[in-house]
């Protein structure tokens, strides 16, 4: 017996299950396909437990200078088996979570496999999902009158270097180690690399980073990256941007030793494990793309600015549509999606408009244009630059590294982005994407009253400081 639904979603991920408690919200009959556990990548194998670790990470660190506060301590270790019961209880509640939310909204969850019918007896176009069920039960059929694509992403690797999930890891593997290696090579100094750095660093590992661009996070403000190579620099981390990693001489007998081209020298690097962090691939394999007119653009699903593919009742949100790959932009992503099924003409998604935030100790977020990017777009530009060792809560807080900087646009003094390193800059953020949606200017956000002694004052400074009148600097 076939089930029918106003909206089928395969992929039970952030952007998923956020957009099946919209549909639900809005009254339209939803259902769930996911072969793995609600909550996808993001739960279970990246943002949430990638963050604990962090936070462990952050307090042995904490607790090995406890003496800088004033503290006496003693005997400071670590018990990694705790460490990762922590991450695991912390996922497990949040997977409970969600399974309440769906209960709650009487979405209908089917643990299996999906995948798109082309027409077919239960209906004349393409859209009939079977689900392969995980139970081994017979194949149930559902007839829905949308579907949203939202099957999220993998980690890459790359060409010549496979992971082994031993010697040679992902992300994912990473995150299940038992034990912490006495050294590792990190390939890809990107968001997932610089973290991993900064976290197994203050484990105290040895770590060595190595980045084929000629910076650290190259999509992030220059000044910024800079800052960031000096952060890891200090906790000891070995870091050789402009490396050509040559998978040919990977070698895992014993240790794990690969070479690198730099400035057209040949180095060798040594470590007891290789973690790959080189980007994510969209999941668009055994979806039964084939049997409908969906199209393809560089191993990416196309979509116009609704989410609707080709096939204009199938939508496709969140990784596996390429973009910035970020759990909130999958969720907004499908927001828009169930709304433009339901009818509400949903504004169209401003990416400029999107917080991204790296969880480095010390911490990195931005929104807007770097400052080369607002040159590239013709803007003349002011900027405002504000230090944290000018911040009384940040000398308190024992984190005075890392900056504040604000980009506006000289002609019109619109706020083109905000970029910020230092402590809970990730938390901070938030100030700038509220600022971005109002369309405020830097003078009206550094007229905000910022609280002493807080660390948002130093938005508050770099805001008065785009037009030279910062207090403190």
């Amino acid at each position: 017996m076939a089930n029918e639904y106003d909206v089928v979603i395969l992929g039970g991920g952030t952007g998923g299950y956020v957009a099946a408690i919209r549909a639900s919200q809005l009254g339209l009959k939803t259902a769930i396909v996911e072969k793995r556990k609600l909550g996808g990548t993001c739960l279970h194998q990246g943002c949430i437990p990638s963050k604990a670790l962090l936070r462990s990470a952050e307090v042995y660190r904490t607790a090995k200078h406890a003496n800088d506060f004033g503290i006496i301590t003693k005997d400071i270790g670590i018990d990694f088996g705790k460490v990762q019961a922590r991450k695991n209880n912390i996922i497990e509640q949040l997977y409970n979570g969600v399974n309440y939310l769906m209960k709650k909204g009487k979405i209908d969850v089917y643990e299996g496999t999906g995948r798109i019918l082309g027409p077919s007896i239960f209906s004349p176009i393409p859209g009939t999902i079977s689900v392969e069920m995980n139970n081994g039960q017979e194949n149930e059929m559902l007839i829905p009158k949308n579907v949203i694509i939202a099957t999220g992403s993998r980690p890459k690797s790359l060409p010549g270097l496979p992971i082994d999930g031993n010697k040679v890891i992902s992300s994912e593997e990473a995150l299940q180690l038992e034990k912490l290696p006495k050294s590792i090579i990190i390939v890809g100094g990107g968001v997932i690399g610089v973290e991993w750095a900064s976290m197994l660093a203050d484990f105290e590992v040895e770590v060595t980073l190595l980045e084929y661009a000629d910076r650290l996070i190259p999509t992030e403000d220059q000044e910024i990256s800079r800052e960031l190579q000096k952060v890891l620099e200090k906790k000891g981390v070995k870091i050789f941007t402009g490396a050509n990693v040559l998978p040919e001489t990977l070698n895992i007998d014993g240790a794990v030793t690969i070479k690198a081209l730099q400035k057209e020298q040949k180095l060798s690097f040594e470590g007891e494990k290789l973690l790959v962090s080189v980007g994510r691939a969209a999941n668009i394999e055994g979806l039964g793309l084939e049997n409908t007119d969906i199209a393809t653009d560089n191993q990416v699903i196309a979509t116009n600015s609704f989410y609707q593919t080709k096939e204009s009742h199938i939508y496709a949100i969140g990784d596996c549509i390429g973009g910035l790959q970020l759990a909130h932009v999958a969720s907004h992503e499908g927001i828009i999606a169930v709304e433009h099924i339901a009818g509400l003409n949903p504004k169209e998604f401003d990416y400029n408009k999107v917080p991204k935030c790296i969880y480095t100790s010390t911490e990195v977020a931005s929104i807007g244009f770097t400052e080369e990017e607002a040159a590239k777009q013709g803007y003349t530009i002011k900027k405002g630059k504000f230090s944290f060792q000018a911040i009384g809560k940040a000398l308190v807080y024992g984190k005075h590294e890392g900056f504040v900087k604000i980009i506006a646009d000289k002609n019109t003094d619109d706020l083109l982005g905000i970029h910020i390193i230092g402590p809970h800059a990730t938390d901070m953020i938030g100030e700038a994407a509220l600022a971005s949606v109002l369309d405020a200017t830097p003078w009206e956000i550094g007229a905000a009253i910022h609280a002493h002694p807080t660390l948002s004052e130093a938005i508050g400074e770099a805001a008065l400081a785009v037009d030279g009148n910062a207090i403190h600097g």
